[in-house]
């Protein structure tokens, strides 16, 4: 999860390399676009952008209207994604993320976590967790989230997801979360348990804690096969999370792939984080279309 000690290795971490200012990395991004930052989609359909469609829509929950992004292909009907962004909630970088997965044949929805605040974009493109007037944005609309709005949440999504003629609803949704959208997924396979086949998180914070709504206690209740991608920094902080879900999986007889990802910083899968490391994201997104090929059939 994101919080100082994240952010200080963050700092760390571009120190080192002397990388670029993140607010000079948005001038960079929104000059040349997003999409240039992605590899070629592995294992894709043969899609070109023109053949996806997208739209921008709104879904009333239990507590308002959520402002989100829809992007599908062209023609015909598919298993849907529901994406769950990190802490800066739904940008650029999350819109073109999607796009990514709907051209390997996913209608995905991506969803603004932060409605009941704001509309989406909450920050500015080039904006980072380092930035003081950015945290003083974010933090406050993060804190009234909760294991209650999770849930309703996620069953406002997913019944939204069912009734659109672009998804195939024969088959199992997954879902996807970066972040602090690493409890979200774990709580929406378990409030939807008959329509989740798959979830995924992405360098997740808060999974496995000694909290009475600690995530992980759900799994019993899930059928969703999982993928948990770690980053490095957040197993050296909190190492016995892994074992903790493993042991929970195993259990509950749920298959499950947890991996660190070596050399990797909380934030690394985020195709604008401050710390996105190619390799070591390409590596856990080749995971996760070969869990979703498997797990949504």
């Amino acid at each position: 999860m994101c919080d100082e000690k994240t952010q200080l290795r963050a700092d760390e971490f571009l120190r080192n390399r002397g990388e670029i200012s993140r607010r000079e990395f948005g001038k960079v991004s929104a000059a040349v676009g997003l999409g240039m930052m992605l590899p070629a989609v592995a294992n894709a359909q043969e899609l070109g952008a023109q053949e996806l469609n997208e739209r921008d829509v709104e879904i009333t929950t239990p507590d308002g209207v959520a402002d989100c992004y829809f992007t599908y292909p062209a023609s015909g009907s598919h298993a849907a994604v529901l994406v769950w962004p990190d802490i800066l909630g739904l940008r650029p970088a999350f819109r073109e993320m999607g796009r990514r997965l709907a051209m390997s044949g996913y209608s995905v929805l991506t969803v603004n976590p932060f409605y009941r605040s704001a509309r989406s974009p909450v920050v500015e493109v080039g904006a980072s967790f380092g930035q003081p007037e950015t945290r003083e944005i974010v933090l406050p609309m993060a804190r009234q989230l909760n294991a209650d709005t999770h849930f309703t949440d996620a069953r406002a999504f997913v019944s939204w997801i069912d009734e659109q003629p672009e998804v195939d609803t024969s088959r199992g949704i997954g879902t996807t979360g970066y972040c602090m959208g690493g409890p979200m997924v774990m709580r929406t396979v378990a409030a939807v348990p008959d329509r989740l086949g798959a979830g995924a998180t992405f360098h997740g914070g808060g999974l496995a804690t000694d909290a009475d709504e600690s995530p992980h206690l759900l799994i019993p209740d899930t059928r969703a096969h999982m993928l948990h991608a770690v980053s490095e920094d957040d197993d050296a902080d909190e190492p016995e999370v892994k074992n903790t879900l493993a042991a929970a999986y195993e259990a509950a007889g749920i298959p499950a792939e947890i991996e660190v990802y070596e050399g990797t910083l909380h934030g690394f899968c985020s195709i604008d984080s401050q710390v996105y490391h190619e390799a070591q994201a390409e590596r856990a997104w080749s995971r996760l279309l070969n869990l979703f090929e498997n797990a949504l059939a």
